[in-house]
């Protein structure tokens, strides 16, 4: 399997020199690192081309990397089930940059693309209908970006009086985020079943 993958991504290199930057095989899937402004005739290529024939998507997600000028990749999941091969590919955006939609070559994309953008704030453009798809209307910020407060910022509930829902500033104060992770053993004065035994060894 691992050499039929290594020449499947010699042979979509070769093809689309355009496209990949890096590729390379992990645990039996092809990863690629591919640009942003050819995703979308690549993503055909892959789907269309009889050597390919990546016509399942499986998934598209993004991941944060904070400290990076292209602060977040944007991951693609293709399956052949005509090949069984399985391919990621990997496309590096800057928090402004514009993700071609690819709805119109896998119409299956379009949740997971508004998903990706309500979870992580990325644009797409040419989406038949980005909107969010997760959170309630009116949501403040993209709750998977590493710099999301844990907390939130507001918190919903149902008032009695009102009988409504109220939507509220979130009141938790920071202090409840100190974890003590000192086992509640350490320093601890117990005599367990056995401890006995250490004593008379020695």
């Amino acid at each position: 399997m691992s050499e039929q993958l290594q020449e499947l991504g010699a042979y979509i290199e070769a093809k689309r020199p355009d496209c990949v930057l890096s590729w390379e095989v992990v645990r039996g899937e092809l990863n690629m690192d591919v640009t942003l402004a050819n995703i979308n005739g690549l993503v055909e290529f892959l789907k269309g081309d009889a050597t390919c024939r990546f016509s399942t998507l499986v998934d598209v997600t993004a991941v944060d990397h904070t400290g990076r000028s292209k602060r977040f990749d944007v991951v693609y999941h293709f399956l052949s089930m005509y090949q069984n091969h399985r391919i990621r590919l990997r496309v590096a955006v800057r928090e402004k940059d514009m993700v071609p939609s690819i709805t119109d070559v896998h119409p299956s994309a379009n949740w997971f693309e508004r998903e990706v953008f309500d979870m992580f704030g990325i644009l797409f453009s040419g989406h038949p209908d980005l909107r969010r798809i997760l959170t309630d209307y009116g949501f403040r910020g993209y709750p998977l970006r590493k710099d999301f407060p844990t907390t939130g910022y507001t918190e919903v509930r149902y008032d009695e009086v009102e009988k409504r829902v109220v939507y509220e500033p979130v009141k938790l104060v920071q202090e409840y985020r100190q974890f003590d992770f000192m086992s509640p053993w350490e320093g601890a004065e117990y005599i367990l079943p056995g401890d006995e035994k250490k004593d008379e060894a020695s």
